[in-house]
């Protein structure tokens, strides 16, 4: 078996719009919905719409040979349903198909599965809920945000029920190993490790419109025959940004006119056939365990978390914003948890990173800030607003317990009083009697002596 598996990330982030130091206190709205209507429209344009046509059309061609797969994450599902909602139907008619997978991550593209296993569980649910309600599928895949994956994400991955999780065929960890082939859990747990072949992907994702790459220009014709070279592989796994199509690399570099050749130069010239996560998870046998002891990601050349964590302005703002977990909890108000869980969205910590070297481009492309330092004040800043927020919403729902604890003591007070008289009245009057009782014994006395002193006198005489 010689399979192709082309997945493809969905996401749109809701970016902040610019929060000054003295919105904080006075304004609560921290997203910037212009810009983000603006921006799913013109990718809806460009892109989605566009690229799942031609997907649409490529699998009617082909008799439903071709086959691919989707995450789209849960907070570019809810801009689809607000601006797009045009996308979010045309998604539907691919899943009708039967050769479309949806696959599952954490709702809000959130870097949770570092930081909190309830939330990150809970954003999980959420987003498969959210995948069958749209396009009737439940979930048998994970893609955790951005590939990231280490040996304790796979636990609770696996303790989720799912049969696969996709991550990055990185070299530090598979060392001589090929990214080519299923591989699994060190702790036998069932979970089953589909990994990208980073290479292949970059050269369409990344490369393809690089005039100085030695690999210009990519042809259907061109990329099967790379395929072809690959030694004894058993899947090929081809993971990029679906935003590659349209948006990343333009309309006019070609990338549409090499997509729509190549599943007929795959069938005519090769013995590869096509197949979801699903079916290599269900067909593959895993050839070798693989130890991932620290997380590890699908971004730049270091494969790890620095582009998100990679520095103190993003740790103080990752550590701040899961600081709110416990209190965010003992909130029973729907638009805290909206909040929060949108300001987890991992762009907004990939808007800080200062790695301008070898991937400085790819960071500045995806960044609409001048600076590292500006969208850190900027996140700060609403931060701030949220703190202040959330204790005074803590302070509210407390009001009533405190009232009724107040109540409660005013009623205490009356009973308290009357008591203390009762036990008052109770010593009084026992002291009374007491003191009744001394004087009868005192007069009982005093007549005693009195006759005593009487019988003596006249014993005398």
């Amino acid at each position: 078996m010689k399979s192709i598996c082309f997945y493809f990330q969905v996401h749109q982030p809701f970016r902040l719009r610019n929060y000054r130091f003295f919105d904080i206190g006075r304004n609560h709205s921290y997203f910037d919905d212009m810009q983000n209507a603006w921006i799913c429209r013109r990718v809806a344009e460009k892109c989605y719409l566009p690229t799942n046509k031609l997907m649409l059309d490529l699998i009617k061609q082909h008799g439903g040979a071709f086959k691919i797969s989707y995450s789209i994450s849960g907070v570019a599902l809810d801009q689809f349903e607000r601006y797009t909602p045009e996308v979010i139907d045309s998604f539907k008619e691919l899943a009708k198909t039967g050769c479309v997978e949806f696959l599952a991550e954490t709702y809000t593209h959130s870097l949770s599965s570092l930081k909190s296993k309830q939330e990150f569980i809970s954003q999980v649910k959420i987003h498969s809920h959210k995948i069958e309600q749209l396009f009737g599928q439940k979930p048998k895949v994970f893609r955790n945000t951005e590939l990231i994956y280490s040996d304790a994400i796979g636990e609770m991955v696996s303790e989720m029920g799912f049969k696969a999780q996709l991550s990055e065929g990185a070299k530090h960890i598979l060392g001589w190993r090929s990214p080519n082939y299923a591989y699994q859990h060190p702790s036998n747990n069932g979970l089953k490790l589909l990994l990208k072949n980073f290479q292949l992907s970059d050269d369409i994702a990344f490369r393809f419109s690089q005039h100085t790459w030695d690999g210009y220009p990519v042809t259907a014709e061109k990329y099967v025959d790379w395929l072809n070279s690959v030694d004894s592989p058993e899947c090929i796994n081809l993971f990029m940004d679906y935003e590659t199509f349209g948006e990343h690399q333009w309309k006019e570099t070609g990338i549409f006119e090499f997509l729509k050749h190549l599943p007929s130069r795959v069938f005519s010239h090769s013995d590869y056939t096509f197949n979801t996560p699903s079916e290599l998870a269900d067909n593959l046998n895993p050839i070798d365990k693989v130890y991932v002891p620290y997380p590890m990601s699908w971004a730049d050349e270091e494969r790890d978390l620095t582009a998100w964590l990679g520095n103190d302005l993003q740790d103080d703002a990752f550590d701040q914003i899961y600081a709110f977990e416990e209190k965010v909890r003992k909130i029973d108000d729907l638009n805290f948890w909206i909040d929060w869980r949108y300001l987890q969205t991992s762009d907004h910590f990939y808007y800080m990173c200062t790695k301008w070297f070898s991937d400085g481009d790819v960071h500045k492309y995806f960044n609409h800030y001048d600076s590292p330092y500006e969208a850190y004040m900027n996140y700060a800043n609403v931060l701030s607003d949220f703190r202040i927020r959330l204790d005074e919403a803590l302070d509210i729902s407390l009001l009533p317990k405190l009232e009724h604890i107040k109540f409660e003591k005013k009623e205490e007070e009356p009973s308290e009083k009357s008591n203390l008289k009762k036990t008052a009245s109770k010593i009084t009057s026992s002291t009374k009697d007491t003191a009744k009782k001394s004087a009868v014994k005192e007069k009982t006395n005093l007549k005693s002596e009195k006759t005593t002193k009487t019988q003596k006198s006249k014993s005398d005489k």
